[in-house]
């Protein structure tokens, strides 16, 4: 018998029932983020923008660190172990994004491989389900930059705040409300992310590129 004295599979049954009804009748998608702030604060308000349950998509900073392969693992592991602390059960995922920028770390390409390789993940519908690597080279605020211009060539990170700077004068990184100022700009973003995406290869590691855009694009299509 169930704790309320009913037989236990329809108690089961009737958390279930609520479960589905709190989250929404879409994807459930975990999106681990090198950074503790800046891209958790724009993804999440891309997510409340669109009203996608919190439920449906969790967003968290890497609690083992902010390099690539640091980001990649906690992601496995959130996935597979769950956190009781937030409510997160084990494997109740149906996609993982990892996201992670270039700069100097040395596990970049480790870390694009290991998301490439694997394939082993199940979730508890047991559907596969792939760890889907979102990299900046060299930095998130490449993305914010391609609102306002095209960037073809290599830039140092500073030279990106720099640039960034020009539109968005009081850009601090860590701060909050930067998909409201650029939303306007996201068709151009989207041009321009897709040029890149023709002509290089996150893989080089030094040319610009950034995988925000396929981010978005699955976040604003999320609820359709």
């Amino acid at each position: 018998m169930g704790r309320d004295g009913q037989p236990k599979h329809r108690q089961e049954a009737r958390e279930l029932k609520r479960k589905v009804a709190v989250r929404g009748l879409y994807e459930r998608v975990l999106i681990i983020c090198e950074g503790e702030k800046t891209e958790p604060n724009y993804i999440n308000e891309i997510r409340a923008h669109y009203k996608l349950h919190t439920a449906n998509v969790v967003v968290r900073a890497s609690d083992l660190g902010t390099a690539p392969i640091q980001v990649v693992k906690y992601a496995e592991q959130l996935f597979l172990e769950g956190d009781s602390h937030h409510k997160l059960e084990a494997r109740e995922f149906d996609r993982i994004f990892a996201v992670f920028d270039r700069d100097d770390h040395l596990s970049y390409q480790e870390a694009l491989a290991y998301c490439q390789q694997a394939t082993h993940l199940k979730n508890n519908e047991g559907q596969t389900v792939l760890i889907i690597a979102i990299p900046s080279v060299p930095c998130f605020e490449l993305w914010l930059l391609l609102h306002f211009q095209d960037v073809l060539t290599p830039l140092h990170r500073r030279d990106v705040y720099l640039r960034l700077r020009e539109y968005l004068p009081n850009y601090d990184k860590g701060s909050s409300g930067y998909w409201l100022q650029t939303m306007q700009q996201l068709p151009h973003a989207y041009r321009r992310a897709s040029r890149l995406a023709e002509i290089h290869q996150p893989e080089d590691g030094t040319q610009p590129w950034t995988g925000i855009a396929q981010l978005v694009r699955y976040l604003v299509a999320l609820k359709a």
